[in-house]
This record gives C-alpha cells, sequence and structure tokens, in this order.
C-alpha cells in the first residue's frame, strides 16, 4: 500500500516534478531490481499518489526506460582538458569507467530481468535506448580540440575509429559490470587508438613549411 502524501511536503510541478519522480525510480531501481520494481514503490519512494505516474508512463518498463535514459543526462562525465588527445582520451575513458560502472550493472540487469521483452524492445533497440549518443558528444568535444591543435585531421579519419574508444569501453563495461583497470584504459588509447589516428593524417601542406 502506498503512504499518504506528507502533508508538509512542498508540491512539485513540470520539470521538478518530473525529474523527483524519474530520480526516485532509478534509486528503487537500483535497490531492488526491475523484477521487483512496482510502479507503487517508485510512488511510494517519491513521495507522491500513484496517478502521477500514471498520467506520465503507461506502465513501469516504460518508466524504467525513462529513468535510465535521465540518469546519464543529470550525472554527466566530465570533460577533461589536459592539453593533448591522449591525455583527454585517459581522463575520460576513466571517467566514464568510474561513473558508469553502476549504471551498466544496473541497466544491463534491467534488461535481463525482464525489461527488454516487457518493452517489447530487441536488443538492438534496448541498446541505442539505454546507451544513446552521450559519450560521444563527449568525445566531439574533446576530438574537436585536438583537431585546433592539429594533433589529428578530423577530414579524414573514419567514424568508426572515433568511436572505437568509447565502443570498447562501453564493451568491457557490460562484461566486467566494473570500471576498466588502468592499464586497460592505457592500451585502448595508446596501443590501439593512437595508431590509428596517425595512419589518417592527411599531407602536411608543403607551403607552409619554411624553407
Amino acid at each position: 500500500m502506498v503512504e499518504p502524501v506528507p502533508k508538509h511536503a512542498r508540491r512539485r510541478h513540470g520539470e521538478e516534478l518530473q525529474a523527483a519522480l524519474l530520480e526516485a525510480a532509478w534509486d528503487e531501481l537500483v535497490e531492488t531490481g526491475y523484477a521487483k520494481l512496482t510502479m507503487e514503490s517508485v510512488a511510494r519512494r517519491a513521495h507522491t499518489g500513484i496517478a502521477v505516474l500514471y498520467r506520465r508512463w503507461p506502465n513501469k518498463d516504460q518508466l524504467v526506460l525513462a529513468a535510465i535514459e535521465h540518469y546519464p543526462k543529470v550525472h554527466p562525465v566530465a570533460v577533461p582538458d589536459t592539453g593533448t588527445l591522449p591525455g583527454d582520451l585517459l581522463a575520460l575513458l576513466t571517467g566514464m569507467g568510474e561513473a558508469r560502472a553502476t549504471f551498466f550493472a544496473t541497466a544491463a540487469a534491467s534488461v535481463f530481468s525482464g525489461l527488454l521483452t516487457d518493452a517489447g524492445l530487441t536488443l538492438a533497440q534496448a541498446r541505442e535506448r539505454i546507451l544513446g549518443g552521450a559519450p560521444l558528444a563527449r568525445a566531439e568535444i574533446v576530438y574537436r580540440r585536438a583537431h585546433d591543435r592539429g594533433e589529428i585531421d578530423l577530414e579524414h579519419i573514419p567514424s568508426a575509429v572515433l568511436a572505437m574508444p568509447f565502443d570498447l569501453v562501453r564493451h568491457d563495461l557490460l562484461m566486467g559490470l566494473k570500471p576498466l583497470e588502468p592499464a586497460r584504459v592505457h592500451s585502448i588509447v595508446n596501443d590501439l587508438f593512437m595508431p590509428l589516428v596517425q595512419k589518417h593524417r592527411s599531407r602536411p601542406d608543403r607551403s607552409r613549411i619554411p624553407n
């Protein structure tokens, strides 16, 4: 049974209420798991009535998907600025591993505990909904800085190469459900990624080389 809303609770509206509901759903998901989560338990945690949830999401699978999509937006991984591309990537990928380990563990457990079936999603659709494009949006900032510094030539690097470090980190997070070891991050950046981008540099402009 849902506990009554505390009389002293401040009324929330619009985006503030939406965020509070999604945060409550995420916290409930982390603590109890998808199978045990109910609309009633989320409403109780959010100190609101269950009708408030149903006005926004028709069932728990849509609420959980919304909570999973919401979490990275309000807990972004900081974009570093070390002054070099390898340094930025090492810091960004390390931060991504540390900040997203619990997220990936919770999301993966939800998918295989019934979310995939309840929401009627394929694995590819679930991957797109859960992972989205947030890591690549941060990568674009790092790559653009490196391009402006002359470290890389974005016009000649395939998009698959640029996505590769982040795809590998997400793969390792899904497989291991824990932050990556420093040696693994170092290998992704320095042994795999940097040699690839160096192969896609354009020819230097000879007219700008002093005699």
